[in-house]
């Protein structure tokens, strides 16, 4: 049978979000092109701010690390004033971001951009959150027992509270205890959980983390947290391997609470 009891021990439940609690097809079908398609409008339209020129300071600077990696768009600052010159460096933005989201870099600076673009698509009712049916109940059922909800994922904190604020299923934040993003470190590092346990106050053997990635789950299993791999339409196949080994749910229907005593 697929899906298994809650260890016990566990009082916190850490999400991650694609693929687990919102399908793939929502963030690569429905988020990402809206970066694509709105970035050089949004640009024009916010570039006296200061906002916009931190971030756009991010991106240059990332770029300058980045100058040893093949295709880098490299982003030159305003050397005269004119719409001319602000084009010029804009396309460069846009060049980057695309180069970038292409390359399927995680960056802070790429992060902070489209999660501010996002925050106006959402303002705007252009973009609305997609979960699963079971993620919102199964949610609240945890919450009644004295569970924490948490989510770790490597879109930015904003970009999280966006989605879970402006969903299909209306504000469902005060759902959740908090929020992790790659500040905290890569998903793939077991260091992270860690920091993650230390931060919450609790132990990782105190932790289920629900994840679609065998080495998210693997990182976190290294430090004793509990892991589920969730499988959802869209999600990467397993091996026969992986399918033996780890623990699979479908659905957060397939969690069981321990019996109270």
């Amino acid at each position: 049978m697929v899906g298994f009891t809650i260890p016990a021990e566990v009082s916190t439940i850490l999400l991650d979000i694609e693929g687990t609690t919102t399908p793939i097809a929502f963030v690569k079908d429905i988020l990402f092109p809206y970066i694509k398609n709105n970035i050089k409008d949004y640009l024009r339209t916010h570039w006296e701010d200061e906002e916009c020129q931190e971030d756009v300071g991010l991106l240059r600077k990332q770029a300058e690390e980045d100058s040893h990696i093949h295709g880098v768009v490299p982003i030159p600052m305003e050397s005269r004033d004119g719409e001319e010159e602000i084009e010029r460096v804009i396309q460069a933005v846009v060049d980057n971001v695309h180069w970038q989201m292409s390359s399927d870099r995680k960056t802070m600076a790429l992060k902070q951009l489209q999660g501010h673009m996002w925050r106006a698509a959402y303002e705007k009712g252009c973009v609305k959150g997609e979960f699963f049916a079971d993620v919102v109940p199964a949610v609240r059922k945890w919450r009644e027992r004295g569970m924490k909800v948490y989510v770790y994922s490597s879109g930015s904190v904003e970009a999280q509270k966006l989605l879970f604020g402006n969903s299909t299923e209306g504000d469902i934040l005060e759902l959740l205890d908090g929020h992790f993003d790659t500040r905290i470190g890569s998903k793939v590092d077991s260091e992270s959980y860690q920091r993650i346990a230390s931060s919450i106050g609790c132990s990782t053997n105190n932790i289920l983390f629900l994840t679609d990635v065998t080495r998210e789950a693997d990182a976190a299993e290294e430090v004793d947290v509990h892991v589920a791999i969730v499988i959802r339409p869209g999600n990467a196949g397993l091996t026969d391997d992986e399918k033996s080994y780890y623990r699979l749910i479908t659905s957060f229907n397939e969690l069981f609470l321990p019996s109270s005593t």
